[in-house]
């Protein structure tokens, strides 16, 4: 048949404060926002992915576009997702953090090379940098 998904294009976080949770990734991550509103705060993640900041229960009617329709969706409880990053940046990435007053909770090599930095957002959401070398594809 040929059917392949080519990738994940857009990861959601459920916030409870949406502008402490943009101020934290735009001021700390550098990340660059594409688009908000009073619901959500949309992020280019190196220009291939999107990470979308979502006010809890913002989301729970139907919205209604132009173009069609957006089902409801929300989320509880910290999520984790890990965020590519090169090797000779990771200190650099630590040292960051620290500045801004974030802990580094955890940290691991991993058997094929990469090595993984893990910490909180202001939602308590687990995040970690991610070396190349953690999996085959990365």
């Amino acid at each position: 048949m040929g059917l392949r998904l080519n990738g994940v294009i857009e990861t959601a976080l459920y916030v409870d404060d949406l502008d402490r949770a943009r101020s934290f990734y735009q001021g700390v991550l550098m990340l660059s926002p594409m688009t908000s509103d009073q619901r959500f705060c949309a992020f280019d993640v190196g220009g291939r992915s999107v990470l979308l900041l979502f006010k809890r229960g913002s989301t729970l009617e139907t919205v209604n576009l132009p173009g069609g329709t957006i089902p409801p969706h929300d989320g509880n409880g910290p999520i984790h997702i890990g965020l590519s990053v090169e090797r000779d940046q990771l200190g650099e990435w630590e040292a960051r953090l620290t500045e801004h007053g974030v802990a580094i909770e955890g940290r691991t090599e991993w058997p094929r090379g990469g090595s993984s930095i893990y910490f909180r957002d202001p939602d308590r959401h687990l995040l970690e940098l991610v070396t190349p070398g953690v999996w085959p594809i990365h």
